[in-house]
């Protein structure tokens, strides 16, 4: 009888690691999927997901690969590029309705900046989320048959205490009638106290919010070196610094507030 006990005990085990191994699996999955799926419907661009990790012990995670394309219209390849983040939450979370997120930190990001001085990809991604959330103006509806009423599943909130942004890279492209490319620095971004509410927020306003900062952080720093380029100045770039050399013919003035306006 004792064996027998010791052996349905291995046994249950065994199956509680299998199902937490699966659901770990089936997660991974269903985050990737999400990210391409829901991702591009929001943003207008393509967006690519490499791998999903996520431990629901520990509740460590790391996403790998994430590239997010420009919008039509751009001709550089992709707007954003991010080799590694790391993510740290609360496990427990994952069964509320809202997932707690205690630590994002995004490492060495790509940023690629692409103006005219007068749009910029970045800025046109953010607006196509905003007019995705916000719904946009639409032509009043036509009059149809009433459907049955379907129950809406309320999306999952989110918190997240933390969110950094370090050690990323600019590349900057501009484009039309002043032309060049300069790499500088992105200066690190730190957000803290996102979705702090009983209410949360949702995936698509925290993404939001760091487009935000980042379209922020990448049009102040990139200001300079596009003034730069345009009075033609080489830019001889190694790392994440810029070593300059300015060979200046003509002035152009103004094209740090031209590159600002909206």
């Amino acid at each position: 009888m004792k064996k027998l006990i010791i052996r349905l005990l291995i046994a249950l085990v065994v199956v509680v690691i299998l199902a937490v191994l699966a659901v770990g699996l089936f997660l991974d999955g269903a985050i990737k999927r999400g990210v391409e799926t829901f991702g591009p419907r929001l943003t207008k661009v393509d967006i690519k997901l490499q791998s999903v990790s996520l431990s629901l012990f520990s509740g460590s995670g790391i996403v790998k690969g994430l590239v997010v394309g420009n919008p039509e219209g751009f001709k550089t390849p992709s707007a954003i590029s991010v080799g590694e983040t790391t993510l740290a939450l609360k496990p427990g979370s994952l069964l509320s309705d809202k997932i707690v997120i205690k630590t994002i930190n995004v490492q060495a990001p790509e940023i690629t900046f692409e103006t005219d001085l007068r749009h910029n990809n970045l800025n046109k991604i953010l607006s196509n989320l905003q007019e995705a959330t916000s719904g946009g103006r639409k032509e009043p509806a036509k009059p149809q048959e009433p459907s049955p009423p379907k129950e809406a599943k309320p999306a999952r909130k989110l918190q997240v205490d933390r969110f950094d942004i370090t050690g990323g890279r600019i590349h900057v492209s501009a484009t039309g009638l002043v032309q060049g490319t300069a790499t500088i620095p992105l200066p690190d971004i730190h957000l803290q106290d996102l979705g702090m509410g009983p209410d949360g927020i949702t995936p698509a306003e925290l993404t939001k919010l760091v487009l935000e900062a980042i379209e922020k952080a990448a049009a102040q720093a990139s200001s300079g070196a596009v003034a730069d380029i345009g009075k033609g100045a080489l830019y001889l770039t190694k790392d994440a610094g810029s070593l300059r050399t300015n060979a200046v013919d003509t002035v152009t003035k103004g094209l740090g507030g031209l590159l600002k306006q909206k």
